[in-house]
């Protein structure tokens, strides 16, 4: 087993009519599971690490299959604390063409909305520990989660543990107002800033020049700026961003961008035809996680990273089933997709 990692955040029940049918098309709805942190820990898990989630769910039968969905991929599930009435929902409709994917929340006062410092034995579960990842996801929940992705922040510094945080802003969450105040605040403790090519302009107001990501035009160098910036601002020793070209909702260029504080580093660009792809950012950040506790050299860590999430775009539902090998192949080159016999 290698090295000890912990997530912390929200896994709701996904519901999703099949295939691209609309929402009103749908009479039947497949329920699967995912959230942020969650789809890093089993992408983590699937890589061999010690995996290890945290969040609060329901103590019913829908928490517990949640719980199943993790522990099915080898995620440590030991600090879940139960308690609450209910489990959030979001409901994914898939775009096609030029037809955008549509996701709706039904996620307010879930569980994790009224969970307290006192379900988290911090202490217990930074021990050992080698990374905390978390997202932007979470604190936008309540104010009252927000206050306890901080407390285990500054947990985490107290036992040395490196610490990597996903902008992943969310507008059906929270203003930009209110997400660069609370994001200040918790990039104090963060080590490692991952973003995709919108949110440092969302949360942060730093944008990169020549960029328009609504027509699908991304200045890479522009985002050298960026990662400049939010390095000068909060102290990070790492900062990656991923740079999505959007051809349409099947067809996307996808690269990435990795700052070390005195260099960058740009991964090669795929071509993607997208099974599914919400989760792509978490299989990328889980990816970055796994290379940087593998002490790959810079130029390995952005290409596994995008290696990872380019075979995500690939899997239906949340998770990544991808292993260490598979990402490997693809980051060293083989993206035939010829069978593999």
């Amino acid at each position: 087993m290698k090295q000890k990692v912990v997530t912390f955040g929200e896994i709701m029940l996904r519901l999703a009519p099949e295939g691209y049918y609309r929402f009103v098309q749908a009479d039947t709805f497949g329920a699967t599971y995912g959230g942020g942190e969650a789809n890093v820990a089993v992408s983590l898990a699937n890589y061999g690490f010690d995996a290890k989630y945290v969040t609060r769910l329901p103590n019913h039968e829908i928490g517990q299959c949640a719980i199943n969905s993790l522990r099915k991929y080898g995620v440590d599930t030991s600090y879940i604390a139960r308690g609450g009435d209910r489990i959030g929902i979001y409901y994914l409709e898939k775009g096609a063409s030029q037809r955008p994917s549509k996701v709706i929340y039904d996620r307010a006062g879930s569980s994790i909305y009224t969970a307290t410092s006192a379900d988290f034995n911090w202490d217990e579960i930074f021990k050992d520990c080698a990374w905390f990842h978390i997202t932007g996801i979470t604190p936008a929940l309540c104010d009252n989660v927000a206050k306890l992705t901080i407390e285990a922040c500054k947990k985490a510094k107290e036992y040395g543990v490196k610490i990597s945080c996903d902008l992943n802003y969310r507008n059906k969450l929270w203003s930009k107002e209110k997400a660069g105040e609370v994001m200040a605040k918790i990039c104090e403790y963060v080590d490692v800033c991952i973003a995709n090519e919108e949110d440092a302009a969302d949360v942060f107001g730093i944008k990169a020049s020549d960029t328009d990501v609504t027509s699908g035009e991304v200045n890479r160098e522009g985002y050298k700026e960026v990662a400049s910036e939010l390095t000068r601002r909060f102290g990070f020793e790492k900062v990656a961003i991923t740079l999505r070209e959007s051809i349409n909702a099947n067809i996307n260029n996808w690269s990435a961008m990795l700052y070390d504080g005195k260099d960058y580093y740009f991964s090669k660009r795929y071509n993607m035809q997208i099974v599914d792809r919400v989760g792509g950012g978490d299989s990328f950040g889980a990816g970055l996680i796994a290379a940087s506790l593998e002490e790959y050299d810079p130029q390995a860590t952005i290409e596994f990273a995008v290696a990872a999430s380019c075979l995500k775009h690939s899997v239906e539902g949340d998770f990544n089933m991808v292993s260490m090998d598979e990402v490997l192949k693809l980051a060293g080159g083989d993206g035939s997709g010829r069978v593999q016999r």
